[in-house]
């Protein structure tokens, strides 16, 4: 039988992280990671698809950061809007730019491989990243983008409703946890995201995999950790 490895500890978050982010989302937005706390209220509440409209529009159209003036086009995510899996990356590369659509490419091919493992088709789960636009030259994103940036994914998560979020790479772990902790720590335990407690597992970037193909077996781990959650917590 096998079984998820044991939970390692977790570091806190670092006062200037979280003071950024409580600076950037609002205090209840932070602690809550809701959607209510993004969007401003209105006198009638959408219909789902009219919110995801509405949300795709804002993000074709935002200006907020630097990363609009180097841009081809933003990447809003792909998938099914009522997906159990929610896949978190970084931000597109260059062929994703070209595209508007997150992790295409070779690595976007293993992440789909990863997903058959556990028995899921790359339609069945929705796919975004913490970033919409683009960093020059790959960079790793700036916290003035991410802050601009990290409302909009919140809303996402709030209209799919996952029932687990896999958080692909460091930098899309610490910034969706608010934490400066390495993956290595973040990775083989169940951290909880939003208002809902939604459970989140961190596992590697397919990038860093296809560099560094010893650390598979590990990733296998991470994925049958949320695949267990995502059954109702069946251990395998």
């Amino acid at each position: 039988m096998d079984r998820a490895p044991p939970a390692p500890a977790v570091t806190a978050p670092s006062a200037a992280r979280r003071a950024h982010y409580l600076d950037a989302l609002g205090i209840d937005a932070y602690l809550s990671r809701s959607a209510p706390a993004a969007v401003a209220s209105t006198a009638t509440t959408p219909a789902p698809d009219d919110e995801w409209e509405a949300l795709r529009a804002e993000v074709a159209g935002c200006t907020k950061c630097r990363l609009c003036e180097t841009r081809t086009q933003t990447v809003f995510g792909v998938g099914d809007p009522h997906a159990r899996w929610m896949v978190i990356g970084e931000a597109p590369g260059a062929e994703e730019d070209r595209r508007g659509e997150p992790f295409v490419g070779r690595a976007g091919q293993l992440l789909n491989s990863m997903l058959r493992a556990v028995g899921l088709a790359r339609e069945s789960v929705f796919i975004a990243n913490i970033l919409k636009c683009r960093p020059p030259g790959n960079r790793d994103p700036g916290p003035d983008e991410v802050a601009s940036c990290l409302p909009y994914l919140v809303r996402q998560v709030a209209l799919v409703e996952p029932t687990v979020i896999l958080a692909v790479g460091r930098i899309a772990a610490q910034n969706l946890l608010g934490t400066d902790a390495p993956l290595a720590r973040l990775r083989g335990t169940v951290h909880r995201f939003g208002e809902a407690g939604t459970p989140l597992v961190v596992t590697y970037h397919p990038a860093y995999l296809l560099r560094s193909p010893g650390e598979k077996r590990k990733a296998w781990d991470d994925l049958k950790l949320a695949r267990s959650l995502a059954d109702g917590g069946r251990a395998e």
